[in-house]
């Protein structure tokens, strides 16, 4: 899809919510098949997110991130994030864990890279788990994938 680059068609009415929901006309999509296949399609570009095929290129809006990290798994000494749309993700080098912190409220914003440039935001459940299986690094919580470290939180957030 990264190789496709059809003309700007102009905008669809389709809301990624934050919540996860995907939006048409102000309804949600209710047919879980079709919001699989919207997301195979989704690019995020400089100028926004776009649902693009060989032939058209529709813009979109997303209230936070495309995609919620809605499960995690352990396999093989690694943390394997799974999307609401069934995308997987192995956290490491090509897929970065990121923890970003709101500078006024503290409140902390997890996100996982999914493919190209699109981000999953883990939701509160699954960073839960993250922050139980967390050790101290440098005086951070963090949590190891493989053999990359990630930290949850700000200096001075250690146990």
């Amino acid at each position: 899809m990264h190789l496709w680059h059809p003309e700007h068609c102009g905008d669809i009415d389709i809301l990624i919510c934050a919540d996860g929901v995907w939006m048409h006309e102000g309804t949600p999509i209710g047919r879980p098949e079709l919001v699989r296949l919207f997301s195979t399609i989704l690019r995020h570009d400089a100028d926004g997110y776009h649902l693009v095929t060989p032939v058209e290129k529709l813009k979109i809006r997303v209230e936070d991130l495309p995609f919620r990290a809605v499960s995690m798994r352990h396999e093989n000494g690694a943390l394997v994030f799974v999307t609401d749309q069934g995308d997987e993700a192995v956290a490491g080098a090509d897929h970065e864990l990121v923890v970003e912190t709101d500078p006024q409220t503290g409140e902390p914003a997890p996100r996982i890279h999914i493919r190209a440039d699109l981000w999953a935001r883990i939701v509160r459940s699954v960073f839960y788990e993250l922050v139980e299986m967390a050790h101290e690094v440098d005086g951070r919580l963090a949590v190891t994938s493989g053999d990359k470290s990630f930290a949850l939180g700000p200096e001075g957030a250690g146990l």
